[in-house]
């Protein structure tokens, strides 16, 4: 698990490889990760948009950004928290994602970044 704390935003992930949907001989990997977000400011906010870098191990990068999470804009009050699932693919046996959200205070009106803290997408077999 990867976690970051930036601008009194908690942010924590957790990876999982998707066997089930996967085709290692079309070099298919897929995975899960499951995102929580805590606002542990005083003031809400509001997650506004993502970008996110997903990288291939010696074939490039791509690149999603776009409005909300999963079809969501959630407003966190302080310590509220939002999870969600999320899922990618990518054409290696091993890559990375990293990326930030932004925020604003719904108080001050001031937008922020908040770094999502890099993650390592590997597929099991090639740890043993």
């Amino acid at each position: 698990m990867s976690k970051k704390i930036i601008n009194s935003i908690q942010i924590q992930v957790k990876t999982q490889f998707r066997d089930d949907v996967s085709n290692i001989d079309t070099s298919s990997y897929l995975y899960n990760y499951h995102i929580r977000i805590q606002n542990q400011g005083e003031n809400p906010v509001q997650l506004l948009r993502r970008y996110w870098k997903i990288e291939h191990l010696n074939h490039g990068s791509s690149i999603v950004s776009g409005d909300g999470v999963i079809g969501e804009q959630p407003i966190l009050k302080q310590f509220e928290i939002h999870e969600y699932i999320s899922g990618c693919q990518i054409i290696t046996p091993y890559g990375r994602m990293s990326g930030f959200y932004t925020f604003q205070d719904l108080v001050t009106g001031e937008q922020f970044p908040v770094e999502i803290p890099s993650f390592q997408l590997i597929y099991p077999a090639i740890l043993n």
